[in-house]
């Protein structure tokens, strides 16, 4: 492969995520929250907070899923279809946000809580793998709010 293609796979990349990422961190996030409510273990949900925050501080630079699906899906990713890597940061965010709220409620001994904003996030990437993506739904709304705001 020449130089010039694999820059331009990079500045491909550089303009969003290829969905087959999106879609694995989709899939990370639905498996370990799955695995850690069926063996009732909250430390599921925590090694998922450690892997999803810094990607939410940082952006994908920082982020083991990223890292994890170029290397997997290197062939793939030079044609697929990308999400813009702002939309993704936003989705991260709000997972990442939840399942802090649900360690702290792990911490606290509010088990029924944190499990319910575990599972919240668990729905909110598995119907997005179906196809309606609520984070970005949410984006949407907010961007359109804050236009009209004049923000």
């Amino acid at each position: 492969m020449s130089t010039t293609s694999q820059r331009s796979d990079l500045q491909r990349c550089e303009d969003g995520i290829p969905l087959p990422i999106v879609k694995l961190n989709r899939w990370s996030i639905v498996t370990i929250i799955l695995i850690g409510v069926l063996l009732q273990q909250p430390l599921w949900t925590t090694g998922l907070f450690v892997v999803l925050l810094p990607a939410s501080v940082f952006g994908r630079r920082a982020s083991l899923i990223y890292f994890i699906g170029r290397k997997v899906f290197a062939s793939q990713i030079r044609t697929a279809p990308l999400e813009d890597q702002k939309l993704q940061r936003f989705n991260n965010s709000i997972a990442t946000l939840l399942l802090g709220a649900a360690q702290l409620a792990f911490l606290f001994q509010a088990s029924l809580v944190g499990w319910i904003l575990s599972l919240a996030v668990l729905a909110a990437a598995s119907v997005a793998l179906a196809g309606f993506c609520v984070g970005c739904f949410l984006f949407y709304q907010f961007n359109l709010q804050r236009f009209r705001w004049g923000v």
